[in-house]
């Protein structure tokens, strides 16, 4: 059976970190933009739970990281869905091409 080590792991979240940068700058709907940031914080999870393991194992750094980033991103997640509803009741639409109607 093959071990999971480092390598893999640092593989894994810079293939997410740059799928979320790719759908980031690439998508013109809010929501998918939200969705790729948040991927982009998962990746940053990852990074941080892989090197609390594998480099400081007797401590838990890392892992209280890990919980803070999760709590933050799930407020953002709120506030986002929240201004994103507030823009479509007002615009009909959330489409980033549409922004230069939603100009105040």
């Amino acid at each position: 059976m093959a071990e999971i080590t480092l390598t893999h792991l640092l593989f894994l979240s810079t293939a997410l970190f740059f799928i979320g940068a790719f759908g980031f700058l690439t998508r013109r709907n809010m929501i998918t933009m939200l969705m790729s940031v948040e991927l982009m914080l998962n990746s940053v999870n990852i990074n941080f739970i892989a090197f609390n393991k594998y480099l400081f194992a007797d401590r838990l750094d890392g892992v209280f990281f890990t919980l803070f980033l999760i709590a933050i991103a799930a407020a953002e997640a709120a506030v986002a869905i929240a201004i994103i509803i507030n823009i479509y009741r007002n615009y009909q639409s959330i489409d980033i091409d549409d922004a230069d109607s939603m100009k105040f």
